[in-house]
């Protein structure tokens, strides 16, 4: 009977609707603590984990859904969308949101969190010698590492969609998103290393020098050389995703505009300025963005490169040694809170690019 024309389940109804959520955290907390307190072999600790994520979530969906199924189908459209949409909400608040207003409120505090100082972390921020380079550092990251990864990702695009080996080449090209950030550092690690004497190890120095010319230490030379040698490390990675992007809004793109250009006595450089880019500006706009939002968080690289030493610091790897290694909580609260400042509107941006586009 609809939840609208049977009034006498209304009882029911609400019964079922606090029971079974009550239910499911009861049962899920006993296992937890089950879990928890059991001396258990690590491989069936391992089993029961998974079966416990897999049938659990399952378990909890399904039982939400059988009761939204009790009510009439007014309520039910009303209520489903939170069911489905609602537990990941909770979970970016509790891991988002949560941490976010915390760090905000921690930032308003001196190193040890026990002494309200304002703004005054702000104020230090812009004094900050080693922030300045830090913010300094960002804006060649962002100018040089976002641009040449959007500049070669969509010439590579372009010219590999009319090219005989356009799969192999896109392939190749992809292949270091494969890896991490952490990987690739330590992977550009071994190519730029340096040891003094005629006997170099390093892939790059070693090119050098058969060459005739005197090995560097690549990373660790005058700026702003060793941060565009670590820029280069960015750009190695995120041209794939560019590539991959454009090339897709490429295949959109419909043969007849080209061939009327053609028609009409345009040359390909002119095709490409003139149609080709207005035609996925959209798509430029939204790799940008994101690849912006990339370079303004970088840390991975340049920590296992350097670890911000030969003045290659990032605001991301100022805020890891501010709070975590010098404990300075209140100042490395501030510097989060600025990365996440500088970031914003770039997300900003890119959801209204998404929303005109019906993403949302």
């Amino acid at each position: 009977m609809p939840f609208a024309k049977g009034k006498q389940r209304i009882p029911w109804l609400v019964l079922i609707s606090i029971l079974v959520p009550a239910l499911n955290i009861a049962g899920h907390t006993c296992i937890f603590i089950y879990l928890r307190d059991a001396s258990l072999n690590p491989i069936v600790y391992g089993i029961l984990a998974i079966l416990w994520g897999v049938v659990g979530v399952y378990a909890i969906y399904w039982s939400f859904n059988w009761v939204i199924e009790q009510y009439g189908d007014k309520w039910k459209r009303r209520i489903q969308p939170y069911l489905f949409v609602g537990p990941c909400i909770l979970l970016l608040g509790w891991l988002l949101l949560i941490p976010t207003l915390r760090t905000l409120y921690m930032s308003f505090f001196n190193a040890s969190s026990t002494k309200f100082v304002g703004l005054a972390n702000y104020g230090q921020v812009f004094v900050n010698r080693l922030l300045l380079t830090a913010l300094r550092n960002n804006l060649l990251w962002v100018v040089f590492g976002a641009t040449a990864c959007i500049v070669l990702g969509l010439l590579i695009a372009v010219l590999a969609d009319r090219s005989s080996f356009e799969k192999l080449a896109k392939a190749i090209v992809f292949m270091p998103m494969a890896i991490s950030f952490v990987a690739a550092g330590v992977i550009w690690k071994f190519i730029y290393y340096y040891q003094p004497g005629d006997e170099q190890v390093g892939l790059l120095n070693a090119i050098v020098v058969a060459m005739g010319g005197q090995p560097q230490a690549w990373t660790s030379m005058t700026q702003p050389w060793n941060n565009l040698f670590l820029i280069l490390i960015l750009i190695w990675m995120q041209t794939g995703f560019a590539m991959v992007i454009f090339s897709a809004a490429l295949k959109g793109m419909p043969e007849d505009i080209l061939e009327a250009a053609r028609a009409d006595g345009a040359g390909e450089i002119r095709i490409f300025f003139r149609i080709i880019i207005p035609y996925i500006s959209t798509t430029i706009l939204s790799v940008t963005t994101t690849i912006i939002v990339f370079t303004l968080k970088i840390f991975d690289v340049v920590m296992v490169m350097t670890g911000g030493q030969y003045d290659t610091e990032v605001v991301a790897t100022q805020f890891y040694r501010q709070f975590f290694m010098y404990q300075n909580f209140g100042y490395g609260s501030t510097l989060a809170i600025v990365l996440l400042i500088a970031v914003t509107p770039v997300i900003l941006f890119n959801l209204r690019q998404f929303r005109k586009q019906g993403g949302f």
